[in-house]
């Protein structure tokens, strides 16, 4: 059964003697192991061990202590921090500490009571269960036993569990709730197990995997800055740093509406409560470009908003990750979104304050670069366990929200020391409203040259190279503007300013993308070459009107240039018509320039 519902089975085994805050420090705790669960009070109230002294345990609460004093009884479940992993998570809505709250609404209302207690699953709805092993089959951990069908959206893989093998003597085929068993294993030593669709896993231990595979393929995610300029990869892992007001969040749930993965982990850690509530609305109203249906049918939503308990938010993070890595092991593409991390690392700091441990720079825990590190690196691309060939991607991407966008504090200094791909949210950006407010020239990937090598084989041969074009012009226009600001742009030669118009178009046309635009919202890899080229390609022609000693007015007054900013508005179904009507438009200006010029040969 599942760990609402072991309560019962606790044994007393100390007694709180200090409380501050979130932290309870309790003595009689000899028989307690780091990071066990326990229950506080009479209230039963949930907290994880996570210091030990003797027979003095330090447990942080993941509910409200107000209340609390000395003398309370503490009791032991004898387990550590876990999650259920079972059909009934895709669709879910969980706290930090998995529990639904939709139970939750439903048993108490609007407000949180402290002390309730809810299955972090249906332990009673029936599934139909259809098996694919053989019986008879000498089967390993990761092997599939049968599937489920858990939305429309997901197939869920039933597998062996880990460090089980054996022959499988017994299978079922019917309905069944996720305590009943599905089948029978006889191991080697002659005993029999039997294999739920239930199993629990602790939160801050990683799945195990055959082998880590370097990622070699991108993850699509439809926003032109991202996909052209910082591409991320399947089980690659990225940092979305950026002050107050940048779009943070609203380039996260973009990459969840639109990105190239099969489930989606949305992690709300410490963020504002309205935030998550877009979610929940937008979501399930949102038709999944990939099934037609609700976006919902393949996503888990993790809410451990700014008004919840501060400690509940260090175990979202890892509720999250573990339920991503069992989807992975399935063989699904999984993207997690955290927002954000630098909350997280807030409850660290909290915590660790409390522990009067030696702190860090700004106060931060000296062991904040590790935790940061432990919980990226169970991103990645992996060969699962099982007999079958059955790969999996974890791609993890985390919002930062440095206090007044200084990205030197150590939140963002440690995840840039961890993550290979770096979106620099800039307040200049979003202050003129261009978003995705992504800085063009402080951002990287350093999947890049993986990727542009991808995108060379798969969409068209030359966009790597229009790719660092397209970064050349940008950057000049940086130098460019120095300039123009200290003695005006007349001052400059007509390619220059053929340059500043073209970075213009890149930056107006091109990377501005409206996300609540119903076709602007999202560009395939086509339209994203499509529009570029058609960018590069006036560019080009413009070099050549002027080395023809075409009016420079002339050139950036063409009416083809009022099509071009229009195609980010063109539907992806009218992408290869609209495109080559521009291109042949685009051809016929040039020539009636060159022909006025004189000197068309």
């Amino acid at each position: 059964m599942g760990q609402a519902q072991n309560i019962q089975n606790t044994n007393k085994t100390g007694t709180v003697v200090k409380v501050a805050g979130p932290l309870i420090v309790a003595s009689g705790m000899a028989d307690v192991q780091m990071f066990d669960v326990v229950r506080v009070s009479e209230r039963r109230l949930i907290g994880e061990v996570i210091e030990l002294r003797g027979d003095m345990a330090s447990i942080q609460v993941y509910e409200e202590t107000a209340g609390l004093g000395p003398g309370e009884p503490v009791y032991l479940t004898g387990e550590p921090l876990s999650v259920d992993l079972a059909p009934g998570l895709i669709e879910g809505i969980f706290d930090g500490i998995q529990r639904p709250l939709a139970s939750i609404y439903a048993q108490a209302g609007d407000r949180i009571a402290r002390g309730i207690d809810v299955p972090k699953l249906d332990y009673e709805k029936k599934w139909k269960f259809k098996p694919v092993a053989q019986v008879g089959d000498h089967v390993i951990a990761g092997d599939v036993l049968g599937t489920v069908d858990e939305t429309e959206a997901v197939l869920h893989r039933i597998m062996v569990p880990n460090g089980l093998e054996g022959k499988l003597t017994w299978l079922f085929d019917g309905s069944a709730n996720i305590q009943e068993p599905i089948a029978k294993i006889e191991k080697t030593d002659g005993t029999v197990e039997e294999v739920k669709m239930l199993r629990t896993w602790p939160v801050r231990r990683g799945r195990p995997y055959n082998e880590k595979l370097a990622p070699d393929e991108p993850m699509v995610t439809g926003q032109r800055v991202i996909d052209t300029l910082f591409p991320i990869a399947k089980g690659g892992v990225a940092a979305i740093p950026g002050p107050f007001g940048s779009g943070k969040t609203v380039v996260q749930h973009q990459i969840s509406k639109w990105a190239d993965a099969d489930i989606i982990i949305y992690i709300g850690c410490g963020e504002r409560g309205n935030e998550m509530t877009d979610v929940l609305m937008e979501f399930p109203e949102l038709a999944d470009p990939r099934t037609g249906m609700s976006l919902m049918k393949r996503t888990v939503l993790i809410a451990n908003t700014s008004d919840m308990p501060v400690a509940a938010r260090e175990a979202s993070i890892y509720t999250g990750i573990t339920i991503a890595e069992y989807y992975r092991d399935m063989g699904y593409k999984v993207a997690l979104m955290a927002d954000s991390t630098s909350r997280w690392a807030e409850a660290l700091r909290e915590m660790s304050g409390r522990l009067e441990e030696m702190p860090g720079e700004e106060g931060y825990p000296a062991y904040l670069s590790s935790r940061i590190a432990e919980f990226y690196e169970r991103a990645g691309y992996v060969a699962c366990l099982g007999s079958d060939e059955r790969y999996g991607t974890v791609s993890a991407i985390g919002a930062v929200s440095p206090p007044g966008g200084d990205i030197s504090e150590p939140v963002s200094q440690a995840t840039l020391r961890i993550v290979k791909v770096f979106w620099n949210l800039s307040a200049d950006l979003a202050h003129r409203r261009h978003f995705p407010a992504i800085d063009w020239i402080a951002s990287y990937s350093l999947y890049s040259d993986q990727m542009n090598e991808y995108f060379d084989n798969h969409v068209d041969a030359n966009w790597s190279k229009q790719i660092q074009e397209t970064m050349q012009i940008l950057q000049e226009e940086s130098e460019l503007e120095e300039i123009v600001r200290l003695v005006g742009v007349d001052a400059l030669s007509f390619q220059d300013r053929l340059t500043l118009e073209c970075s213009q178009s890149i930056r107006e046309d091109y990377l501005h993308q409206s996300a609540f635009d119903d076709v602007d919202t999202y560009s395939s890899l086509k339209k994203q070459n499509g529009m570029l080229s058609t960018i590069l390609d006036w560019y080009h022609m413009g070099q050549k009107a002027l080395d023809a000693h075409v009016l420079f007015n002339d050139i950036i007054q063409m009416t083809i240039r009022e099509r071009i900013a229009r195609m980010k508005y063109v539907p992806e179904d009218k992408v290869d018509e609209t495109y080559k009507a521009i291109k042949n438009q685009l051809e016929q200006e040039f020539l009636a320039l060159m022909e006025g010029s004189g000197n068309i040969d």
